[in-house]
């Protein structure tokens, strides 16, 4: 689509001379139109200085152009069928949500989504400036196993009940609201009671690679403040649920200490990671699966477990190494959801299959007909 004259932007439902008062007061921005097996869509931003849009985990930084002598700003990119991707203003060192755009993601990002990326529809779309509601639980943990302190907040849905915890909590409190969404998909009956436990993350890189001492420290000091915490809960039916770093966690957790986790929600877990992997160049270059699926292929016995995988579609080097450890878990006996959401590694894109799989893993568990666990097939999730 080509833009010009007094009207440049109005082919994507944007009306009015940029730069004037009515223009601003109408935009309302990114707007997509189909262009070829994917979709045109334009960013606009007002201000005096040249910006780029910094996207995360999808595209390299993309230039605004100034229409004009005007103080509009805008770029229009290519994006595929089915993204949903996390972007922010970039303006030297600062970055900013988009005004034009009431969805957002913490106080200086946004959220775009093609108009054919899957409904979210538990997660409110949340603006820059709005403060998210944190549950009125707070513990105080001091952990002597982990070193120093750091506060986890509880959340009981429906009542509470089995326990959900979330790794990288913080980004579920004050990035996107999980507590709103997990509440909402109880209520229309998509989720069972659970009790949501916040756990926010010290040094990612030396917490959550393939080490035990997290899990001892969840096992033998957090479950057991959680259980005096006066919070309904249910320890002995423990999901994790983790994502990128986390989601590899998370799955060490469920080879390593089988008595603790046996319910997995991982969206595009760092199945790449190995000891060395971490301080290359690229560190996906290496063996496909890792050192997790090196220890997949001595056969542990995952029999009492269920694991929901998730990546998104759009990550094209994490996708390879994701199918080995997906196939392996298999192999080793768990039962294993697979599926991939309209996205690149991108919470925002992963955020609906949080739902989803979390209250799968705790859904009876399906049989087939010879008494074998099952194997959920592949899906296009959100």
């Amino acid at each position: 689509m080509e833009l010009a004259g007094e009207e440049p932007f109005a082919g994507f439902g944007v009306p009015g001379a940029p730069g004037t008062e009515a223009f601003w007061a109408a935009a309302r921005t990114p707007a997509s139109v189909p262009d070829g097996d994917g979709w045109a869509t334009l960013f606009l931003r007002r201000g005096s200085e040249a910006a780029t849009i910094g996207f995360e985990s999808w595209s390299e930084p993309v230039p605004l152009h100034r229409w004009a002598a005007t103080d509009c700003w805008y770029a229009k990119v290519r994006m595929p069928a089915r993204l949903r991707v996390t972007y922010q203003f970039l303006v030297g060192e600062a970055a900013y949500p988009d005004p034009c755009n009431p969805a957002g993601a913490g106080g200086d990002r946004s959220v775009a989504a093609t108009p054919d990326a899957p409904p979210q529809p538990h997660w409110p779309a949340i603006g820059a400036d709005d403060v998210l509601p944190l549950p009125r639980t707070r513990l105080r943990w001091t952990s002597e196993r982990l070193g120093g302190r750091r506060t986890v907040r509880v959340h009981p849905v429906g009542g509470g009940g089995p326990v959900v915890l979330l790794l990288d909590g913080d980004d579920w409190l004050y990035l996107h609201p999980a507590a709103t969404a997990f509440d909402s998909a109880f209520a229309s009956g998509e989720m069972p009671p659970v009790t949501l436990v916040f756990l926010p993350a010290g040094d990612r890189a030396a917490e959550f690679g393939c080490r035990p001492g997290l899990w001892e420290a969840v096992r033998d000091e957090l479950l057991p403040l959680v259980a005096e915490s006066g919070v309904p809960a249910e320890p002995d039916r423990l999901v994790v649920a983790g994502q990128s770093l986390g989601g590899l966690s998370a799955l060490y957790a469920a080879v390593e200490y089988p008595g603790l986790v046996s319910r997995v929600a991982c969206q595009s877990p760092s199945v790449w990671w190995t000891p060395e992997a971490v301080d290359e160049a690229d560190p996906l270059g290496g063996p496909p699966g890792g050192v997790l699926a090196a220890r997949l292929r001595g056969r542990p016995d995952l029999s009492g477990l269920r694991i929901a995988f998730d990546v998104g579609e759009h990550e094209t080097r994490m996708l390879p190494h994701c199918a080995v450890v997906e196939a392996l878990a298999e192999q080793a006996g768990a039962t294993v959801r697979v599926s991939r959401s309209a996205s690149g590694h991108d919470r925002a894109g992963w955020r609906q299959a949080l739902l989803r799989d979390v209250a799968w893993a705790l859904a009876e568990d399906p049989v087939d007909t010879s008494g074998g666990r099952r194997r959920t097939p592949p899906t296009r999730g959100t």
